[in-house]
């Protein structure tokens, strides 16, 4: 015998009735599209930080604080001291430069090297090759990896550091030679041209453990065996702490901002439930007069909510994630910003919409349900 479609399943309604269905869900897509781009686009702030400084999490550095007789004493404990196998310890020289960031500009370090250990630094950064060449032996030249040229706009023979720059100062122009194909950001030059025309003439250390996977525990021991000695470290769960407590208060801004938008969405979805639920009064009436319990005809209603509101969160998921493309395709890339499109801090923000409008959903059916009289609804259909 074949199968008989129910003509009162929920789906079924719903479709014919996309004309009063619709609308809700749009709403909900909204919602969600508007919530997840918005917490996505926030933590795109972080994240955009952490990408920028990403490359420490390849090796720990250490600074004597101004005094150079401190850097040869350093070294020696760490050498001595390091809880894991030591890679190479370079000893190198650096000068300032700015790079652009969502929230402005923020500090970046030119590293300068010699021709071995920038080889090295340069392995150790995934580089996959070079437009161009390396920085020649005490000449002014630079060279930077692709998405620092992509943020400052920057090529081949154009300057990154010289006289008329107050944030990337150096007594000679110094120019790009070469570009890195990497996902780090990198700035490097040459130690002997640094040596002969920076002050003050202070070596820095930069330490790689053998083995990548025991850098962290080189960081951590880094941490605590200079902490309070004449010695700073720089290292990238540092870096990610101050990050974190850096936007503790914005996040705290943004639980608000949420949690209120959230709470209107809710108020007014369940308006719009109470007007789409009056207009079926008469059918509802009808049904149980045909025979159809109020609980059967509760779990109908809930059914189909239960659609609306799932169906109308997914969509908006897809919403959002499409809107997030057009924005990382044409502001966040061009400018090197990091975007995750596929966010999971956001998907989660998005859950209270969907579990609150249905809740709101659910009492307001539950109530109209409660006072509801068939027998009068279908005598006044019929007169």
């Amino acid at each position: 015998m074949p199968h008989t479609p129910n003509p009162l399943a929920p789906a079924r309604y719903l479709f014919r009735n996309a004309s009063k269905t619709l609308p809700l869900v749009a709403v909900i897509v909204l919602a969600v599209m508007l919530i997840g781009g918005i917490v996505s686009l926030m933590n795109s702030i972080p994240l955009s930080i952490r990408t920028i400084y990403a490359y420490s999490e390849r090796y720990v550095g250490l600074t004597p604080r101004g005094d150079p007789s401190q850097t040869p004493e350093i070294r020696s404990r760490v050498e001595a001291l390091a809880p894991v196998s030591l890679d190479r310890v370079i000893v190198c020289r650096a000068s300032d430069a700015t790079v652009r960031s969502i929230v402005g500009k923020w500090p970046f370090v030119v590293l300068a090297l010699n021709q071995d250990d920038l080889r090295y630094y340069l392995s150790r950064m995934d580089v996959r090759k070079i437009e161009g060449r390396i920085p020649a032996k005490g000449a002014p030249e630079a060279l930077v990896s692709e998405p620092v040229a992509r943020n400052l706009n920057l090529r081949v023979g154009d300057e990154l550091l010289g006289p008329d720059r107050t944030e990337a100062y150096s007594p000679q122009s110094v120019r790009i030679v070469g570009i890195t194909q990497t996902d780090q950001w990198v700035m490097l030059a040459s130690r002997e041209y640094h040596e002969a025309n920076h002050f003050p003439p202070i070596d820095l250390l930069i330490v790689f453990a053998k083995n990548p996977n025991e850098q962290k525990v080189l960081d951590a021991w880094a941490l605590e065996e200079f902490r309070g000695d004449r010695a700073r470290v720089f290292a990238y769960s540092q870096l990610d702490k101050d990050t974190n407590e850096m936007f503790d208060i914005l996040y705290r801004i943004l639980n608000v901002v949420i949690g209120t938008l959230v709470l209107v969405i809710t108020v007014m979805m369940g308006m719009l439930m109470n007007i789409y639920q009056s207009q079926r009064v008469q059918e509802f009436g009808l049904l149980q007069a045909l025979g159809y319990t109020k609980r059967s005809l509760l779990w109908r209603v809930f059914g189909e909510t239960l659609i609306v509101v799932v169906g109308g969160w997914i969509l908006g998921l897809v919403a959002a994630y499409l809107m997030l493309s057009g924005v990382d395709r044409l502001l966040m890339y061009p400018q090197a910003f990091a975007l995750d499109r596929t966010d999971r801090t956001a998907f989660l923000y998005t859950l209270p919409v969907p579990i609150a409008i249905f809740i709101a959903a659910g009492i307001t059916v539950r109530l109209r349900f409660r006072k509801f009289d068939p027998v009068g609804i279908v005598e006044r259909r019929l007169v």
